[in-house]
């Protein structure tokens, strides 16, 4: 798994959900557009927090390392 693709694809969807609302009519539409973005934008900040969690333990670990 590409991390540099997976982050390009949440963002890439959350623009088109931002569009979507900003096309939307209704209320209810608006609603379900914002929801859908505010879901990618939480996945978004996981997969971020994540890969930060990922590159403070590799960091860690390459300096620990006595050769």
């Amino acid at each position: 798994i590409d991390p540099d693709k997976i982050m390009s694809d949440i963002s890439k969807e959350i623009l088109t959900a931002l569009k979507a609302m900003a096309k939307a009519k209704t209320p209810e539409e608006k609603l379900i557009h914002s929801e859908i973005v505010k879901n990618l934008c939480d996945s978004l900040g996981v997969f971020l927090g994540l890969i930060s969690d990922m590159a403070l333990y590799d960091d860690d670990d390459d300096e620990s390392i006595p050769f």
